[in-house]
């Protein structure tokens, strides 16, 4: 567990994405549609209606804090997370649910029940989202030292510190 950014697109902008991004990406519906995603302090009535059109979505999570681990502060680099599923190891332990459940004074598995007929999923997955699902492989990212180039719009390591940006 741990906190970070999350971007959330429609299943249309995702379709519109490169193969190669698309891989990045991980679908939502499972961890609506089994109660696992949850907006503390919204009562889940008013959470359903906001969840029918999240289920159809994708998501790139970037965690910057794993406070799961004991981190005081934000340490290291970022890593790209995967949505839970219900195999190993996208399946969240039941024990941990159990202790976000107390916390939160909700049932994990009431909310489950409620959204099995309400929360409608796509039609199908795109076989790139949740790569790790069929590789068995995430991604991890390794710093590189580049050059600093102020007062440009490109990426660092693109730019020529010699020549004059905009």
């Amino acid at each position: 567990m741990g906190a970070g950014v999350e971007y959330v697109i429609s299943e249309k902008l995702f379709e519109s994405l490169p193969d190669e991004e698309k891989q990045l990406w991980h679908s939502h519906f499972y961890e609506i549609k089994e109660g696992l995603w949850f907006n503390p302090g919204v009562p889940e009535l008013v959470q359903q209606q906001e969840l029918k059109s999240l289920a159809k979505t994708y998501g790139k999570f970037w965690c910057t804090w794993q406070f799961d681990r004991g981190d005081r502060l934000p340490l290291g680099p970022p890593a790209l997370m995967m949505s839970p599923q219900q195999v190993e190891p996208g399946r969240i332990p039941d024990e941990m649910v159990k202790t976000r459940d107390a916390k939160y004074d909700i049932s994990t598995s009431n909310r489950a029940v409620k959204r099995e007929t309400s929360i409608e999923g796509p039609a199908s997955f795109h076989p790139l989202s949740d790569r790790w699902m069929t590789t068995g492989k995430g991604w991890a990212v390794d710093l590189k030292e580049v050059p600093i180039a102020l007062g440009g719009s490109t990426p660092l390591a693109t730019l020529d510190a010699a020549q004059p940006h905009p």
